[in-house]
């Protein structure tokens, strides 16, 4: 695969990632809820891991680390979509404190328009704030408001982000 075909298969999984993540939080049917998010894991997960080896090759290992930290942070959390959301909220929190690291990792770098950067920050901080309650022993889920529902618009519109960067630049 060359660098264009890695570099667009990987934004077409962000934006799958970005548009089946915001559908499932807002569809009432718990089926549809789980497939939309489904959708989004697998996008995602095939996204940062072309990610990874694309910016490991580029001699950018830390922003590599990052979309690795991200790949399995998203791993623990499709694990858990099919499920009540109740149920599985230790491997959500694990998920959700991995997102965070791993968005902390990539927008330290000055790789992506300093707008994107802001955005994965904050959703970063709110999925901290998440993490802790839940791992504080508090049941937060999915798609309790206000964290981490509205984390969402700020992690998504970090995706589309990083998938628009990625198509309409030529370098990194």
């Amino acid at each position: 695969m060359n660098e264009k075909q890695t570099k667009i298969i990987a934004a077409i999984g962000l934006f799958t990632g970005g548009i089946f993540g915001i559908t499932g939080s807002f569809v009432s049917s718990a089926s549809f809820r789980g497939l939309a998010w489904g959708l989004d894991g697998v996008g995602l997960i095939v996204a940062s891991a072309l990610l990874t080896v694309y910016y490991f090759r580029k001699g950018y290992d830390t922003l590599a680390a990052g979309f690795l930290i991200f790949a399995i942070g998203e791993g623990l959390i499709l694990s858990s979509n099919a499920a009540d959301l109740s149920d599985n909220l230790s491997s959500f929190a694990a998920g959700a404190s991995l997102w965070a690291a791993s968005l902390i990792v990539i927008s330290f770098k000055n790789i992506f328009p300093k707008l994107i950067r802001f955005t994965g920050f904050i959703a970063a901080l709110l999925f901290i704030v998440v993490s802790v309650q839940i791992f504080s022993g508090a049941a937060v889920t999915g798609l309790t408001k206000p964290f981490p529902f509205y984390a969402y618009p700020f992690f998504a519109a970090t995706l589309f982000g990083w998938g628009w960067v990625l198509i309409r630049t030529n370098s990194h």
